[in-house]
């Protein structure tokens, strides 16, 4: 199976450096230093879960390098969608899958009018990493899912051949009918590791809140999630180490440009289209607004 990763950090690494070692064709797209590393010394993963090292590694800047694929594995930030989208156009052929794995509410959406609806299935991660050197991501914990499903509900070959591959690899692949409405949390707000704002019950309220909201309003979106889709989701943030950080909180700690249009932004957008309310997610995203390109 071919296989593009379009974006090689801290979800995008990791995510392709498994398939790479369980036999896939795996070409890694990045850019500066950590292309030139990747290219000079290979991928290194390194953290919780173990250390992996592709070397050689296949890394290019130019998608249209790479040829047509099975699989793209779609991890950029969410602020790139449409430009990084027109860019593989290249690969794309009449049976690839394009899973966006940013976390973002509406990638997918996004990508169907630059891509077309038959090549854009539905993805969300569950793999934390960060780039620490070039050529060297770091993962935290030692969980690693990927869940993805067609949009129009169907079990699709290509979706259980990366269900298959996926095994191989040794992680979870969930092969859904039901694309998931992804979750976040106040790991950005507070600044700090989960372990500290899980143990203080004022900020853990927040991150129940916001979890409930967010499944609220999927369901009026017409998401078929499970009953119990925000105890799901709660008993995986409570699984997570102490020491996690998510993309987001690194950006904001970093200086970077933030997410959150995409994230409680865009929760709050639908929870008004549909009535739902969502004040946890709107707190969070008035605290963190000044942020979002960068300190104010």
């Amino acid at each position: 199976m071919r296989i593009a990763v379009i974006g090689a950090g801290g979800i995008g690494a990791i995510y392709g450096a498994s398939l790479a070692k369980a036999g896939a064709d795996v070409t890694f797209v990045a850019r500066g230093a950590h292309l030139a590393a990747m290219r000079e010394r290979g991928l290194k993963v390194e953290g919780d879960r173990g250390e992996m090292h592709i070397s050689p590694a296949q890394a290019t800047d130019d998608p249209s390098d790479i040829g047509p694929v099975d699989i793209v594995l779609f991890c950029v930030k969410l602020w790139d969608v449409e430009s990084a989208g027109a860019a593989i156009r290249p690969i794309i052929g009449p049976k690839t899958a394009v899973i966006p794995l940013q976390n973002g509410v509406d990638a997918h959406e996004r990508l169907i009018p630059v891509l077309g609806r038959e090549a854009v299935m539905g993805g969300t991660a569950f793999v934390t990493g960060s780039i620490v050197a070039p050529g060297i991501v770091r993962q935290t914990g030692t969980y690693q899912r990927m869940t993805f499903g067609e949009l129009d509900g169907t079990i699709s070959p290509r979706g259980k051949r990366l269900t298959e591959l996926c095994a191989a690899a040794e992680f979870e692949g969930v092969l859904s009918p039901d694309v998931l409405v992804p979750l976040a949390n106040v790991n950005a707000l507070t600044r700090a590791p989960l372990g500290k704002y899980r143990a203080d019950p004022d900020t853990w309220s927040l991150v129940l809140g916001s979890v409930h909201e967010t499944v609220a309003v999927g369901r009026a979106e017409g998401i078929n999630l499970a009953p119990d889709a925000a105890d799901q989701a709660i008993a995986l943030i409570r699984s997570m180490p102490d020491h996690h950080m998510t993309s987001m909180g690194n950006d904001l700690l970093r200086g970077n440009r933030l997410e959150l249009p995409w994230f409680a932004g865009k929760v709050i957008e639908l929870g008004r289209k549909h009535g739902v309310p969502t004040p946890v997610n709107s707190f969070v995203y008035a605290a963190l607004k000044l942020y979002a390109n960068g300190p104010p």
